[in-house]
Protein backbone atom coordinates (compact mmCIF):
# COMPACT_ATOMS: atom_id res chain seq x y z
CA UNK A 1 0.00 0.00 0.00
CA UNK A 2 1.64 2.83 -1.01
CA UNK A 3 1.56 6.16 0.84
CA UNK A 4 1.44 8.70 -0.97
CA UNK A 5 1.11 11.94 1.19
CA UNK A 6 2.11 12.67 4.68
CA UNK A 7 1.24 15.74 6.66
CA UNK A 8 0.37 16.43 10.57
CA UNK A 9 0.24 13.05 11.36
CA UNK A 10 -1.93 11.96 8.21
CA UNK A 11 -1.27 9.23 6.40
CA UNK A 12 -2.78 8.98 2.65
CA UNK A 13 -2.38 5.97 0.62
CA UNK A 14 -3.88 3.91 -2.31
CA UNK A 15 -4.24 0.35 -2.67
CA UNK A 16 -2.70 -1.37 -5.75
CA UNK A 17 -5.83 -2.83 -8.00
CA UNK A 18 -8.26 -2.08 -5.32
CA UNK A 19 -11.97 -2.04 -6.09
CA UNK A 20 -14.30 0.75 -7.72
CA UNK A 21 -15.70 3.39 -6.88
CA UNK A 22 -12.35 5.73 -7.21
CA UNK A 23 -11.24 6.25 -3.66
CA UNK A 24 -8.04 7.09 -1.30
CA UNK A 25 -7.38 5.62 2.22
CA UNK A 26 -6.27 8.42 5.37
CA UNK A 27 -4.74 7.27 8.51
CA UNK A 28 -4.57 8.81 11.43
CA UNK A 29 -3.43 7.17 14.93
CA UNK A 30 -5.97 4.32 15.37
CA UNK A 31 -8.65 6.15 12.87
CA UNK A 32 -8.84 5.08 9.21
CA UNK A 33 -11.21 6.69 6.53
CA UNK A 34 -11.96 6.14 2.75
CA UNK A 35 -12.74 9.01 0.82
CA UNK A 36 -14.63 8.69 -2.89
CA UNK A 37 -12.20 10.83 -4.94
CA UNK A 38 -15.22 11.55 -7.51
CA UNK A 39 -17.71 12.98 -4.71
CA UNK A 40 -15.92 13.26 -1.62
CA UNK A 41 -18.01 10.82 0.13
CA UNK A 42 -16.21 9.59 3.60
CA UNK A 43 -16.71 5.76 5.17
CA UNK A 44 -15.39 5.16 8.52
CA UNK A 45 -14.48 7.59 11.33
CA UNK A 46 -11.86 10.45 11.98
CA UNK A 47 -11.41 13.11 14.88
CA UNK A 48 -13.33 16.26 12.91
CA UNK A 49 -10.22 19.02 13.20
CA UNK A 50 -8.25 15.43 11.20
CA UNK A 51 -11.08 14.90 8.88
CA UNK A 52 -11.15 18.90 7.74
CA UNK A 53 -7.26 18.93 7.18
CA UNK A 54 -8.07 15.85 4.56
CA UNK A 55 -11.23 17.51 2.88
CA UNK A 56 -9.15 20.43 2.88
CA UNK A 57 -6.42 18.34 1.56
CA UNK A 58 -8.34 16.22 -1.41
CA UNK A 59 -10.25 19.58 -2.37
CA UNK A 60 -6.82 20.60 -3.20
CA UNK A 61 -5.50 17.51 -5.12
CA UNK A 62 -8.30 16.09 -6.54
CA UNK A 63 -6.70 15.60 -10.46
CA UNK A 64 -3.68 14.30 -9.10
CA UNK A 65 -5.98 11.37 -6.74
CA UNK A 66 -7.66 10.38 -9.79
CA UNK A 67 -4.19 9.99 -12.21
CA UNK A 68 -2.82 8.29 -8.78
CA UNK A 69 -6.35 6.12 -8.86
CA UNK A 70 -5.79 4.87 -12.46
CA UNK A 71 -1.97 4.39 -11.81
CA UNK A 72 -3.08 1.65 -9.19
CA UNK A 73 -5.33 0.14 -11.56
CA UNK A 74 -2.30 -0.88 -13.57
CA UNK A 75 0.10 -1.96 -10.56
CA UNK A 76 2.17 1.00 -11.03
CA UNK A 77 3.75 3.60 -8.32
CA UNK A 78 1.50 6.51 -7.91
CA UNK A 79 3.26 9.47 -7.81
CA UNK A 80 3.51 11.56 -3.89
CA UNK A 81 1.13 14.34 -3.35
CA UNK A 82 2.37 17.68 -2.24
CA UNK A 83 1.50 18.34 1.80
CA UNK A 84 -1.14 20.02 2.94
CA UNK A 85 0.36 23.48 3.78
Amino acid sequence: MPIISRFLGILISMYWNDHAPPHFHARYGEYEITVDILTGVVSGAFPKRALRLVLEWYDQHQTELMENWELCRRAEMPKPIEPLE
